[in-house]
């Protein structure tokens, strides 16, 4: 076994394979960029060393650097983790010059199944089903056009363009129609290159129907190969996976038997070496009619779900294989049982077509872990089995890049069927909270509690086919939520003046301390309570309320010493409270609050409510646009909710701003959806543009995004250039006042 190793990687997976390296005892170099510096990969290494700046282009894909980090720091070996070099020949080669063990396949493995033209020729020379398609080299316009049309898309077929070095679902494109080519093929060569260094392409039919099966395969040096059983990937938004689960439903013995010796055959057919995933569409309605698609050479993201079901440590496996090992267990020795999901927490708005976020992570809870994940078959298919657990790289106070890839974490878990893991990973996801940064969580929550996927009717168009359902409008939240906000508020506004004021009647009585009109009680001023949606801007209309205080002693004597004990609230629209109109009032008391752990129990018309309440504060350049206090509520339910907090002279100031700023000039401004960088402007000052034309192209997390003309209009200023790096919300191109001109 090696006695170190470099992980030439970062967040979750770096994390991971240092735990399992740590914990076979070989040492761990981190490699970080400036960015990175206090990640959480880095805290975690033995040893670790920048590598450059924040771009991956100038740290993680600079092969020079990361070869000069292994050999200053005494490394044996390099393992490459997933994404940036991991699929790289040419750096395998590199590593292996050097002297250094790549932990991996050998780099001729690599190229011979790392490229999808290749890899297809191949299993098309062994006879392995493929979907209709084009896999040459000839990559000009016109072959490329012949192709698609011949592919299908004359006869009204879509097609996909992909990658041949891709993955992730980065440098694909799905074209219905031929205007839809050129430019897609355009894009996906740009995203292509920017992501893989090549912007080769190949064409195939697209199934908007499908299922996503794939199988872990092992080699060693010694010529043994074995399968791992399959996976079901087919939940998937812009071609990423979001939910994965093994094994895969409607998968029989023999099915799984059949699959797993054709992924071995492939495998060994290049002298493969160490872990790979032979990647198969297959009928959405019958997976024994699958075709081939690609090989993954190296660990997948999805991994553990594997693990989950066989006991089998994959990390582990690479490093013995690496270091000459044979394979720890023959095929007959491996068992399948249990059952497992995995959930992707994306930083990203599901709501506003996947758009990736970032920020800081200023609260973070995620499900507690529990069980093993690396036990016997006898307690895998038990409820004493039952396992839930986090592949992670952040933690609280984090920063969450725009550099790099949105996912942030890994929630796996497993139960000894599929209904009782779905049961587990409901449960998981709704602990989950996050502040910051906005996430998918409340998405995949969606998806779990429809009843095709409890039935496993999954299929590759299943967010497509319910969007209705799993990308509904912002909630508006409970009043019993927004009240919770409200007290939570007050209860932090009543801390502080206790603190300002130790051993005065101040702090002796609580709602004495908050009843002036500045805080809203006492009949002054209601406090505006304003709905937020998860990147933090406004969602529907602004709610008011008012309190005093509760003659009811038997609510009282239940709240902790320290709270504000029991108040009545009044909560309704604009004008209802002051005016005394559809005003009504209820009882409401903070039971408990345990400000460092940010929990809460607190009684609501009647109702008794768990959770944590996060405040925070936001500015007039926040995502917001206004100042005020930002409350977000967690119940042990399962329910959330953000809402913006503006007390008397808050609203004051607020009106002035608004009176001051007048017109509305830049309403139909094109601004940035998300932090980013321009890679193309497409339009100049006093062009005329159409509703629908694209006007500017950002990258942001290797994901490209257009912004499109929202009108017939013309273009008064571009505010950026090609190259510029912006952040959310920025003003890229504003258009002429037509009324101005009149």
């Amino acid at each position: 076994m090696f006695r170190r190793i470099l992980i030439a990687n970062r967040g979750e997976i770096a994390c991971r394979v240092t735990r399992t390296a740590q914990r076979l005892g070989v040492q761990c170099v981190a490699v970080f960029s400036e960015a990175d510096r206090h990640a959480q990969h880095v805290q975690l290494a033995d040893m670790a060393v920048c590598v450059g700046g924040t771009a991956s282009s100038d740290s993680y894909l600079r092969t020079d650097r990361v070869l000069e980090a292994a050999l200053s720091t005494g490394a044996q070996a390099i393992h490459p983790g997933y994404g940036f070099l991991s699929e790289n020949a040419a750096f395998a080669d590199a590593v292996r010059a050097a002297g250094l063990t790549f932990i991996g396949p050998p780099a001729q493995a690599m190229r011979d199944m790392g490229a999808k033209d290749a890899s297809k020729r191949l299993m098309e020379a062994a006879g392995v089903p493929l979907l209709p398609g084009y896999h040459g080299l000839n990559q000009d316009y016109e072959t490329l056009e012949r192709e698609s049309l011949a592919c299908g898309l004359a006869t009204g077929h879509p097609v996909l363009l992909k990658a041949v070095l891709g993955g992730g679902g980065k440098g694909m494109r799905v074209v219905n129609s031929l205007e839809e080519l050129s430019p897609a093929i355009e894009s996906a060569k740009r995203e292509a290159i920017s992501s893989f260094g090549d912007d080769r392409l190949l064409v195939e039919r697209y199934l908007p129907s499908a299922r996503h099966i794939e199988v872990q395969v092992f080699c060693d040096q010694h010529g043994e190969g074995v399968y791992l059983f399959e996976r079901d990937c087919s939940i998937q938004r812009r071609h990423q996976k979001v939910l994965e689960e093994a094994p895969a439903p409607g998968v029989d013995e023999a099915l799984r038997e059949e699959l797993g010796k054709a992924a071995v055959r492939a495998a060994q057919a290049v002298d493969y070496e160490g872990a790979g995933t032979v990647e198969f569409i297959a009928d959405a309605s019958d997976p024994n009619h699958f075709f081939f698609m690609e090989m993954n050479t190296r660990l997948q993201v999805e991994h553990p779900v594997t693990e989950m079901v066989t006991g089998v440590d994959l990390v582990e496996w690479q490093l013995r294989v690496a270091a000459g090992e044979r394979l720890p267990l023959r095929q007959s020795e491996l068992t399948l049982a249990g059952h497992s999901f995995e959930a992707r927490v994306y930083a990203e708005r599901p709501e506003a077509g996947f758009l990736p976020g970032s920020g800081h992570l200023s609260h973070l809870r995620t499900p507690e872990a529990i069980g093993d994940t690396y036990v016997g078959a006898p307690t895998r298919s038990s409820a004493e089995g039952i396992a839930v657990r986090m592949d992670s790289g952040v933690v609280e106070g984090d920063e969450v890049s725009v550099f790099y890839d949105p996912m942030i974490s890994k929630l796996i878990v497993r139960g000894p069927d599929r209904p009782a893991a779905l049961q587990v990973l409901k449960s998981a996801l709704a602990s989950w909270e996050t502040v910051g940064v906005p996430t998918n969580v409340a998405f995949m929550r969606r998806i779990l509690d429809t009843q095709e996927f409890a039935d496993a009717d999954v299929h590759t168009a299943f967010i497509e086919q319910h969007k209705d359902v799993l990308l509904p409008p912002t909630p508006t939240p409970s009043a019993p939520l927004i009240k919770v906000a409200a007290l939570g508020w007050l209860q932090t506004q009543a801390d502080a003046l206790a603190a300002a004021h130790p051993g005065s009647v101040w702090a002796d009585y609580p709602f004495r301390r908050l009843g002036g009109g500045v805080c809203g009680g006492g009949g002054q001023t209601p406090l505006k309570l304003q709905p937020l949606d998860a990147d933090g801007a406004p969602a529907g209309d602004p709610m008011f309320l008012t309190f005093r205080h509760a003659e009811d002693a038997a609510l009282s004597s239940r709240a902790d010493a320290t709270s504000i004990g029991a108040l009545e609230l009044a909560l309704g629209s604009e004008g209802s409270i002051s005016e005394g109109e559809d005003a009504e009032w209820s009882s409401a008391a903070l039971l408990q609050w345990d400000a460092p752990k940010r929990r809460f129990r607190a009684s609501v018309d009647g109702a008794s409510i768990l959770g944590h309440a996060v405040v925070g504060t936001s500015d007039v350049d926040g995502p917001a646009g206004m100042a005020g206090a930002v409350v977000s509520v967690f119940t042990a339910a399962g329910e959330a909710a953000s809402v913006l907090l503006q007390d008397t002279a808050q609203q004051a100031a607020q009106r002035l701003s608004v009176a001051a700023a007048g017109g509305a000039a830049l309403l139909k401004a094109i601004t940035a959806p998300m932090p980013g960088k321009i890679v193309r402007v497409l339009v100049e000052k006093g062009q005329a543009v159409s509703e629908g034309e694209p006007l500017v192209v950002m990258e942001a997390m290797k994901m490209e995004h257009t912004m499109k003309a929202p009108a017939d209009a013309v273009v008064d200023a571009v505010h950026g250039v090609e190259g510029d790096v912006v952040g959310q919300r920025a003003l890229l191109v504003s258009f002429k006042d037509e009324s101005a001109d009149a």
